[in-house]
């Protein structure tokens, strides 16, 4: 024992445990976990990583800290339009962990668990010698032969993203510059709303049986709009136009774009929207679009798919434009 704290396998059965109910978790006795795929289809697996003071900020709510980590990965998963089954975490605790942290964490793991229907299956805990580190792999199912890959797009296809976008970098800034939303003029309301878009991610699970029926290519936006973009665009083999004037945008990024369009730029490129940006052929689109809007997860067609080498332009009010924006997000 480390004091009053608990040791490792006492960690284990009474924080952890809990939160394995899949069969093939075996409780977490064990050293491994047994999945069996569903008949005909094929599994899915992603992994995401979290460090603190680069994907979170220390001080933030466990809960956020855990539901942040879970979601990144099922964000992943559904713009493979796989569903999600379960997920393996390894946890990096800090010199100065508590149990009041722990058990804060494990109940926004344990709420988003039961918000998308997914479970543990198994882990690792160790002590971090810099910070907290969060490290889920989620595995998924779908369809064998239909996953959806980012190298599929063809010319002529539309070109589809969910949500709004840009508001996760506008939240970033927020924390990194208190004083950014007071200096932009930006509501409380609007604060507010790019905060919990940066600290809370919304992963698009509702569209991934839609990516599978009728998407040609997809993947979800992390590192930004115009850098996802650019990765279709070379895994395909194609070019990709984007109508600026298309883009989904909230409240916040809109009164950006008007006020500061330097730093509208660099948002709406900033990264960790964790939407789903899609490749869908022509003749789909209206079906799509209307089947997203049924699903709850609407979609804005922002763009096409054209004969190319990978590169990515942009357009407005009919016109090509260039911003001054940056790569997308890079951590080296």
């Amino acid at each position: 024992m480390d004091g009053d704290r608990p040791d490792e396998f006492t960690l284990i059965k009474r924080y952890f445990a809990p939160l394995a109910n899949d069969p093939g978790s075996l409780g977490l006795t064990d050293d491994a976990a047994v999945l069996t795929p569903t008949d005909g289809h094929d599994l899915v697996l992603t992994k995401d990583m979290l460090a603190a003071e680069v994907h979170f900020f220390s001080e933030d709510a466990p809960e956020a800290i855990a539901a942040k980590a879970l979601r990144v990965n099922l964000s992943d998963l559904a713009a493979k339009g796989a569903r999600p089954r379960g997920y393996l975490m390894g946890l990096a605790l800090p010199a100065d962990w508590t149990e009041a942290w722990l058990e804060r964490f494990c109940k926004g793991l344990a709420a988003d668990q039961a918000a998308y229907d997914v479970q543990l299956l198994g882990g690792d805990t160790i002590r971090s010698g810099n910070g907290l580190l969060v490290s889920i792999t989620a595995i998924g199912e779908v369809e064998t032969g239909k996953t959806v890959r980012r190298s599929g797009a063809s010319p002529g296809d539309a070109l589809f993203v969910s949500g709004t976008i840009g508001d996760a970098a506008a939240g970033l800034e927020t924390r990194l510059h208190p004083q950014f939303s007071r200096d932009h003029d930006l509501t409380e309301s609007e604060e507010q709303h790019i905060l919990d878009r940066y600290l809370l991610p919304r992963p698009r699970t509702r569209l991934a049986g839609l990516i599978t029926k009728f998407a040609s290519a997809a993947l979800d936006v992390s590192d930004g709009l115009i850098a996802d973009c650019g990765h279709m665009a070379k895994a395909s083999a194609v070019d990709i136009t984007i109508d600026l004037d298309r883009i989904p945008l909230s409240g916040a990024l809109q009164h950006l774009k008007v006020k500061v369009p330097q730093h509208f730029a660099r948002c709406l490129n900033g990264g960790d929207d964790y939407e789903i940006l899609a490749s869908v052929p022509a003749g789909e689109a209206a079906a799509f679009q209307q089947s997203a809007q049924a699903a709850g997860c609407p979609v804005a067609e922002i763009g096409r798919v054209e004969q190319g080498q990978g590169d990515v332009h942009l357009t407005e009010a009919g016109k090509s434009v260039l911003l001054d924006f940056e790569g997308g997000f890079r951590h080296f």
